[in-house]
Order: structure tokens, then sequence, then C-alpha cells
């Protein structure tokens, strides 16, 4: 009602553009009247122009209040109008003839923004393409007619804009939702149809009947057309049902059709079917052979005709034979009433919940199976029993990994000081080789558990992925083998990718391993990489990909495929259907976990018989310099060095220590051996013992590496530190210790890389 109050204080924005001239006139009409009384003009002159004067003056006078009465008419009636159109859900608005606002209601003013004293032209420009053109064809015809009405698309949605004649240069405009889009909130379905006769836009009501694409209309109707006026069978998604049809619109493009559907009311007294009980139904044999089955039975069991079919036969029981479960409560022993049940389809995995009770008809024994879906819960469970055994394994694997790194190193330790006291001549020498080989591959098979429990050392570096493709393919075509073929193709513009190169070629091998062993036939692996930008959230998998750039590597193959109750299951760590000695379970666990690790995402989709596709997300590393810049200089390979230094080992492994002391000792290095934190801090309390160089375990039994090194470096700042660990990512805890002139060697280290970290930390 503001917009009114305002509108009577400011009658400046109604345009008269004839009041100048009628003031003029009037102007005129005085100094006519007072020029005889001055002695302007002749005496004999007098008389007639004081006459002529007095009468144009009447005449302008009339003329402004004549004017007057009708601005005030045409204020009124504005401000009864805006008073009515603040009532309107709808966009209404009062203009005049410049296409100024005098007055606009609340939704008006949200959708265009069409505030009073605004241009109508400019607050929809951003809706019509063509706004000046759409406003003065409507006001011309609003003048000559009175009324004008067109429909216009605003916003991707049909809408109808009426204009109307309010007072002379003052048009009232309406926009309002189209017929057909207010049919969306209809609870009856209606279709509208195209020229084509395809189904263009179901409202919902449609589509929950219908479908969300319910098609062409000769689907629907079965091959005919739809008889108006009549009633008619069509394809639901419950099947064939009656309807009525009634033509609600039409144009010359489309037309709109109201579905009724017919429900046949049972006779007064007339109870209801078997068939058509509310609930899915069965009634049983003791034998479990299924007598009888209601239209909701049959459904959810995907068949449409039960009767006569033993139970066991389209479900299996969860821990005992169901025709023991049935036999029990038909004899009235003690056993559940309720028990969940897997259905034996083939297309989709289905639980039910199947409660009995026993009954008599006719004097036999029969059991009645009240069936509930149960297949949300039953997955909701095995997501929760999924998530505790995945994060039990993991912390299996890396327990065992820091154990197995620590006996590792201490093998292929040993062996390198053997493999110094043996030329390749020697007897022994081959046998040390096999030694320190076996203890390379176990070192792999770790990294591989501690891949899959997200705890393995990445050496990120910007990588092309069309580089360390193009540096594999002659491993992965010896991999697949002749009758399998390798094809690439790569996004011409490919963007840099911050990730461990050894670790993601890893993870491209096992993915080509696992194509090749589905098509023992042979086939086609296809590698795709691709530029992908996401402007929404990925959802799928239970994994959400945030909106973004990432770089998309696509292993396809055309083999066998994986059924689709097997599919989610196929990252699960020692899960595999190939058989025993043909493959570990570890190869996709560990894709998972490196793709994880990397800050990725990887999906499988696949079609049995058509074959599955492997999809990798990696984030596009932003910058190449910035990512350059974070990556940890690594030290190059070269032989061990002569040093000399004095180096505080400490480590809690007898074995691995005995090693370390020695490998050091052998390079010109004084060791000091201490068996736990507490025991290194106890030989610094000697302020005579000068230390260069820290060796100490991350995770030790008492005080961990970390906060020993901190209280030394109290009293000798200027120590360098080696960090070493069978853990490696988080092997620092929650908090990563900023510890200045540190590095870290991951387990198992050789002799060469153990004195190579200590020579570059002194040198």
């Amino acid at each position: 009602m503001s917009d009114t109050a305002e509108f009577f204080s400011a009658p400046s924005l109604v345009h008269t553009p004839s009041a100048s001239r009628v003031w003029s006139l009037v102007a005129v009409a005085l100094l006519i009247s007072i020029a005889p009384m001055v002695g302007l003009l002749p005496p004999n002159w007098t008389m007639g122009m004081m006459v002529a004067g007095t009468s144009l003056l009447i005449v302008a006078l009339c003329v402004v209040i004549k004017g007057q009465v009708h601005a005030r008419h045409a204020q009124q009636t504005t401000a009864v109008m805006a008073a009515f159109a603040e009532q309107e859900e709808s966009p209404f608005l009062i203009a005049n003839t410049y296409g100024d606002v005098l007055a606009s209601n609340a939704s008006a003013r949200e959708q265009f923004g069409a505030a009073k004293g605004a241009s109508l032209e400019n607050c929809l420009s951003s809706t019509f393409s063509t706004p000046q053109v759409i406003l003065l064809r409507l006001q011309s015809q609003a003048r000559s007619f009175g009324r004008a009405r067109e429909d216009c698309v605003i916003g991707g949605n049909t809408s109808s804009v009426t204009v109307f004649l309010l007072a002379p240069d003052i048009f009232c405009w309406r926009f309002q939702q189209s017929e057909q889009e207010s049919w969306q909130s209809l609870n009856l379905p209606v279709l509208t149809i195209g020229c084509a006769d395809d189904v263009v836009r179901p409202n919902p009501a449609a589509k929950k009947l219908l479908g969300p694409r319910p098609g062409r209309v000769r689907d629907i109707f079965g091959d005919a057309d739809a008889r108006i006026g009549a009633s008619n069978i069509i394809k639901s998604q419950d099947g064939m049902i009656p309807v009525a049809v009634t033509e609600l619109s039409r144009s010359s493009k489309e037309r709109s059709l109201g579905l009724v559907p017919l429900i046949e009311t049972p006779a007064p007294g007339a109870s209801t079917s078997f068939a058509d009980l509310p609930v899915p139904v069965l009634t049983l044999s003791p034998a479990g052979a299924i007598l009888n089955a209601n239209r909701l039975a049959n459904k959810l069991l995907g068949n449409e005709n039960l009767e006569g079919t033993n139970i066991a036969d389209i479900m299996r029981g969860m821990g005992h034979p169901i025709l023991d479960w049935l036999a029990r409560t038909a004899a009235q022993e003690d056993a559940q009433r309720s028990e969940f049940l897997q259905l034996t389809r083939k297309d989709k995995e289905v639980f039910v919940q199947v409660t009995l009770s026993r009954v008599a008809v006719d004097g036999k024994i029969c059991l009645i199976a009240v069936l509930n879906d149960a297949t949300e819960l039953k997955t909701l469970e095995a997501q929760f029993v999924q998530g505790q055994k995945m994060q039990a394994v993991g912390q299996l694997a890396g327990g065992v990994a820091h154990d197995f790194n620590n006996l590792l190193t201490a093998i292929s330790g040993h062996c390198d000081l053997l493999l110094l006291r043996h030329d390749q001549n020697d007897p022994d020498y081959g046998d040390l080789v096999q030694i320190n080989q076996n203890a390379n591959r176990a070192a792999a098979l770790v990294s591989q558990l501690l891949a899959f429990s997200r705890k393995q050392t990445l050496r990120p570096e910007v990588l092309d992925l069309r580089d360390t493709i193009s540096d594999l393919i002659h491993l992965l075509n010896r991999l697949v083998g002749e009758k399998v073929l390798l094809t690439l193709s790569h996004d011409p513009v490919l963007k840099p990718v911050r990730a461990d190169k050894r670790q993601l070629e890893q993870v491209l091998m096992n993915l080509v391993v696992n194509a090749r062993d589905a098509m023992p036939d042979g086939g086609e692996i296809r590698i795709e990489t691709e530029v992908l930008n996401l402007s929404q959230p990925l959802s799928r998998d239970r994994a959400t990909v945030q909106p973004g750039e990432y770089v998309t590597v696509r292993v396809m193959d055309s083999g066998v495929g994986i059924p689709a109750d097997k599919l989610q299951k196929v990252f699960e760590p020692f899960y595999t259907t190939k058989r025993t000695g043909e493959g570990t379970g570890l190869g996709l666990s560990t894709a998972y976990g490196i793709v994880k690790q990397t800050g990725g995402f990887i999906f499988v989709d696949s079609t049995v018989g058509r074959g599955t596709e492997f999809t990798v997300f990696l984030p596009v590393c932003a910058t190449v310099a910035e990512a350059e810049q974070d990556t940890p200089a690594q030290p190059e390979a070269q032989s061990a060095r002569q040093g000399e230094g004095v180096v505080l080992l400490v480590e809690d492994e007898a074995p691995v220590r005995a090693f370390a002391t020695r490998a050091l000792r052998l390079k010109g290095y004084t060791v000091l051996e201490a068996d736990s934190a507490e025991e290194a801090l106890r030989l610094l309390d000697d302020p005579s013992l000068n230390v260069d160089v820290f060796v100490t375990d991350v995770v030790m039994p008492g005080m961990d590496g970390p906060t020993w090194v901190r209280k030394a470096r109290e009293t000798r700042p200027d120590a360098r530190v080696v960090f070493v660990s069978g853990y490696t990512e988080g092997a620092f805890g929650d908090s990563e210790p900023e510890i200045a002139n540190s590095t870290f060697l991951p387990k198992p280290f050789s002799l060469t890389q153990l004195t190579e970290a200590v020579f570059q930390q002194l040198n």
C-alpha cells in the first residue's frame, strides 16, 4: 500500500505533454485582457480585446480544470489498481505510455526489479531478448482494442503477458503463468503433446503414473490414438490400466490431455479380494509350494504367475534352509516368525522380510507369508558392515606392513653387508642376489598393503599423463600378450596432474592386467585421457566429486563384464573372481588406495557380456611452477660415499639397529646406539658429547621420534635429523613435525640409501 500513497504525492510521473500549451494559452489570454487596462493598445481596440481576452481566458481555464480532473481520476484509478495488484501472486505493474513504472506489486519487484520510477524496458531486458518490440506491439494493440495478450517464453517457461488500457496513456501489465505450466501442480496426470505426437511436457502426476519418460502417444495407448471423452487402456508403470481422456487445451503447436484413472468400485457390502490386498501376501503349503499370490507379491518377486512354484526356488535363507523354517512353523514348534530372505532374481539384488503365520483352510494346515521389501535396509546394513571391515583391514594392513618393513630392512640390510664381502665369482653371490631380489618383491607386496590402507610413501611430481603412459606402453604391451590389442587416445590439450609417477604406473598396470584377464579369448583394451570440467558436484557410488578441473583416465575392455551383484565388491581387498592361485585380490584395492591418497576418485561401470570401464579422476595441477616448487628434492642415485661424523642411532628393533650400525661404521661414521628415546636423551645429557646427526625411528614404545628430537634440539639446535619408519604417510601422528634440517627415509631401506641419506644431511 506504500506505493499507493507515494503515487498520490508524485503526479509528475503522469506525463501530460499538452499541459504546457494550455498554460501558454492562459498566459496569452491574461496578456490580452490586461493590455487595454495599462494603455498598451489604441482606445478603439480596448473593448474588443478585453472581450476576446476574457473569452480566451475562460476557455483556457476550462481546459486546465478538465485536465486536472482527468489527471485526478487517472491517479485514483491507478491507486485502486495498485492496491488490487498487491493481492496478486503474479507479477503486476502499472506504467505510462513512455514505459515509466508508476506502481508495482511485490512479485513484479522481486522477479523483474520493477520499482517505482524504473523503466519497464530495462526491467524486462534480462527476461526478453527484444523487450522494446514486444512492449510496443502489445501497447499499440491495447490502445486500439483496450486489451492485448501474448504467450512468451520467460526463463524457459511459457508465460502469458496481458496488457490493458487503464486510462489514456496509462497501461496495466500482468505476467501470468500459462495453463501448461500451472498444470505442474495438479494431481491429475496431464500430457502436453507436440506436433509429432511426442510427449514434450508431462506433469509430475503423469510421470508418477507413466514413468519419467513416457515417450510417444502410441507407446502409451498401445499403437492407437487417444479417444477423447472415452475410456482408454494405457500402459502405466503398474501395468495396463483404464483411464478416461479429456482434451484440456489445443493450439497450432501442441495439445494437452488430461488422464483420469478409472478405478472399479466394489459393490456395497462386497469385500476386497485376495488379489487386491494392499500388502504382498503368499499362501504356502507346509512343503513350501505357493498356493496363491496376490498382485503385489507377484510384482515384488518379479514373476507374473507364482502359483505352483516352490518358495525355495525363488528365495534362499540367510542362515538355515527355508523349508526347515516352514516345517517348524507349520508344526507349531519354536521358530522365529520373521526372517530376512534373498531373492534369486538375476536382474537385481532384492531382500525381503517374510513373516509367517499358521492358519487352517478347509481343514488343511497352510501358511500365510506377508512380504516386505527390505532391500534398502539390508543395503544400509551391508554398507555399515563393509565400512567396519574396510577400517579393520586397513588398520591390519598398516600394522602388518610396519612389522614386515622392519623384518625386510634387517633381511635386505644384512644381505647388502654380505654382498660387500663377495664378488660375482663367489659361489654364494647368486644366492645372495636371489635373497635380495625376493626381499624387494616382498617389499613391493607390502607396498600394496600400504597402498590399500593409504599409508604408502608418495613422492608427488608434476606429470603429463601422455608422457607417463607412453613410457609405460612397451611394458603394457608385453603384459597383455599377442591376443589383446592395446590402443591409446589422448586429449590434445591434456593438462598436468600432481602424482607419484611410480604409484600411478602401478594403477595403470593393475587396471590393464585386470582388463586382460577379463578377455581370455582376446579383444581390445582402450586407454583414453580427457580433461573434464565439472561445474556441479558429481555424486555416485557414495562419493561426491567436487566441482573443478580433472584429468580422467578410462581403461575399457570388451571382456566378459562384471555381474551387478559383484560390481560393488571389486575394490575390496583380497576379493577376486579368479581361480585359486591366479590372483591375490589386491590389484584393484591397491589402485583404489593409491588414487584416493593422490586426491582422486575411481569408478567402475560394467555390462555382462559387453565389457568393463574403469574411470580415474585426478585433479588438475593448478600451476606447474608451484607444484614443482613443492616437490621435495630427491638425492641423486649414486654409490654410497665415505663420510665422517658422529651419528646417534635410535631404533627399538635390534636387527635393524645392528644392520644400520654396521653399515654406517663401514662408511667411516662414529655411531652411538640407543634402543629408546629416553636412552638417547640420557646420552645427550653429557655436554661434552658431540653429535652431528640423529637417525631415529618415528614410532617407538614410550616417547616417539619427533618428540625426543624437539627436546634434544633445545640444547643441540644444529644437529641434523634422519627420520626412518615402517609407517609412511601418517607416521608422525596427528601433527606433522616441522623440524628444520630433517629428512625422511621409509623402510625398508638399503645400505646405500641409509648411508647416502646421512651423507646428504652432513654435506
